[in-house]
């Protein structure tokens, strides 16, 4: 069977002097591009998405204008042998896949592709045959529309220089090039260190003894392992004759000092000193509910709560300023509960004086807003539904309204209703509709959310008008959690099941939960998978949650 306007034997060589070598996948994949071809319109601009990198994108290449280089083939490695031809503009066309029923009546051929045999056993010949005989008799095409994020051509933005090593990248990148911040695929046989910034204009480094009546150009640490850690010389001290016995006692043989009446950064293009910097940082990180003070202790700052609430840090941006040169800024985890006044995160640089270039690249990772933020908890109007006939009828003693009462009356809440119902979905229809009416805006519930045949509880709340669901999340305790929420005329109340776990462990999902609820953050599938790690509790017989890891 032709390949398009080839011979099988035609586009075997085609394809041998591409690729190398007459490659199984590439000639199944010729049958396969043009199986998709006759499902584009004639004169249809078209564009490519591969869903594997092996060889199939070559067959796209050998007979279409589409390539990795011109943009308009993408490579979206799914590990499936498939691709989509389409129109550039409305992302209407065709998918054209293997199917592993039909590939049955092609014995080498499915042999080759499931990998039911070692290379060095394949009858190569008689597996050719086969491919050419069958042509895209076991390929299975579907119309598709593409997303619209595949839709045209990715232009090249902004081009920068690493200023670690020097070499043209995109800027995007981040502040460094992706090699320098680790993903090179080489160890280069020689690297040099970059050198630190001279000081700037106005600082002069002199020898200790001749420093007298001068002033320090930075704060200088006293360290007493056990006992003291602090500036014992602060900026703009001035040094007396009894100051030098006691720098020599730190370590100290020469001392930055500034000269008289000039600022440490004077040039505007030179480097910048790191109290300078530290509250350039500070003013671009912190957001509501963050407090910090100047002047910086050490050349750094630190930030503190203002208010109680829920520490919101933007991991992303976090890391893209760490990855700028010699500056740093640590934070505590995402997603803590902090009071006020509470210690937050901290920002220095790492030498004296911060290179202009890095000082700019530092300042753009923070420009789109702050890194830090404290969210207030919302005061909840809160509802607790415990779900089970035996709890009903009395047969258990319910145990799980005051556990819920307590743990939110701790973040401020009030607990406006309860109620106990039996395995049914009407009675449960019911409840929640009789919590609206008391305005709840947050419902807990408890029981039913596990996979026993009487588990009736996630699918009554879906009756009762539950969306946004999430169930099941990956902590433990706490795997069958549910979250959600539920829109009304007039309103809207935030919903979260609790397995019976939270009976057990003093410590479950149910205490991540609260707090990021009450703080206005959705539990998406995103935030909940990055749960997973840290989400597992040892279960300690004295639970010291929240100054242990879980849940961080």
């Amino acid at each position: 069977m032709n390949v398009g306007a080839y011979t099988f034997r035609e586009f075997r060589r085609l394809a041998e002097n591409f690729h190398g070598y007459a490659a199984p996948g590439l000639l199944i994949g010729g049958y396969m591009v043009e199986r998709a071809k006759r499902g584009i319109p004639d004169g249809t601009l078209f564009e490519a998405v591969v869903e594997s990198p092996k060889c199939l994108p070559d067959a796209v290449q050998l007979l279409t204008l589409c390539s990795i280089g011109n943009g308009w083939m993408k490579i979206h490695n799914l590990g499936r042998y498939a691709l989509s031809l389409f129109d550039k503009h409305t992302g209407e066309g065709v998918r054209v896949s293997l199917d592993p029923e039909k590939m049955a009546a092609w014995p080498e051929i499915r042999a080759w592709f499931f990998k039911e045999k070692p290379k060095a056993e394949q009858d190569v010949a008689r597996l050719e045959a086969e491919i050419e005989q069958a042509g895209d008799s076991y390929c299975k095409a579907e119309a598709v529309t593409v997303k619209r994020r595949f839709l045209g051509h990715r232009h090249m933005k902004a081009i920068a220089c690493c200023s670690l090593c020097g070499e043209a990248y995109p800027a995007g990148d981040g502040p460094v090039c992706r090699g320098c911040q680790g993903e090179a695929p080489y160890v280069l046989a020689r690297r040099e260190i970059g050198k630190l910034p001279e000081p700037a204009g106005g600082v002069r480094v002199v020898p200790v003894e001749q420093a007298v009546g001068g002033v320090v150009a930075h704060d200088m640490t006293r360290i007493e392992p056990g006992q003291f850690k602090g500036p014992e010389f602060r900026a703009g001290q001035r040094v007396s004759v009894g100051d030098i016995c006691r720098l020599q006692q730190m370590g100290r043989f020469h001392v930055a000092l500034m000269e008289e009446g000039a600022p440490a950064s004077a040039d505007a293009r030179g480097p910048v000193h790191e109290n300078e910097a530290a509250e350039l940082f500070a003013r671009r990180m912190a957001g509501e509910g963050v407090a910090w003070k100047l002047p910086p202790r050490e050349g750094k700052i630190d930030f503190t709560a203002s208010r109680d609430g829920l520490f919101s840090v933007d991991v992303e941006r976090l890391r893209a300023f760490n990855l700028t040169p010699e500056v740093m800024a640590a934070s505590r985890q995402d997603a803590t509960l902090v009071r006020e006044g509470s210690a937050l995160a901290g920002t220095r640089t790492i030498p004296l004086f911060l290179a202009r270039e890095h000082l700019e690249l530092a300042l753009a990772a923070l420009e789109g807003g702050p890194l830090f933020r404290v969210l207030p908890l919302r005061k909840a109007r809160v509802g607790i539904l415990v779900t089970g006939t035996e709890v009903f009828q009395g047969i258990v003693e319910d145990k799980f309204i005051p556990v819920v009462t307590a743990k939110v009356h701790v973040l401020g809440c009030r607990v406006v209703r309860s109620e106990i119902v039996p395995d049914d979905r009407e009675s449960m229809r019911r409840a929640v509709a009789a919590m609206r009416e008391a305005g709840v805006d947050l419902l807990v519930t408890t029981g039913g959310l596990s996979v026993d045949p009487d588990d009736v509880t996630r699918q009554a709340l879906v009756e009762a008008g539950l969306t946004q669901a999430l169930h099941g999340v990956p902590v433990l305790p706490g795997a069958m959690s549910l979250v959600g929420r539920m829109d009304f005329d007039g309103g809207s109340m935030q919903v979260l099941g609790v397995p019976a776990c939270a009976l057990y462990y003093k410590t479950t999902f149910l205490d991540l939960a609260l707090p990021r609820l009450l703080a206005g953050r959705d539990i998406t599938r995103a935030e909940a998978a990055r749960m997973g790690e840290g989400g597992y509790c040892l279960g300690c017989q004295t639970c010291t949650y929240p100054k242990c890891w879980f849940g961080k």
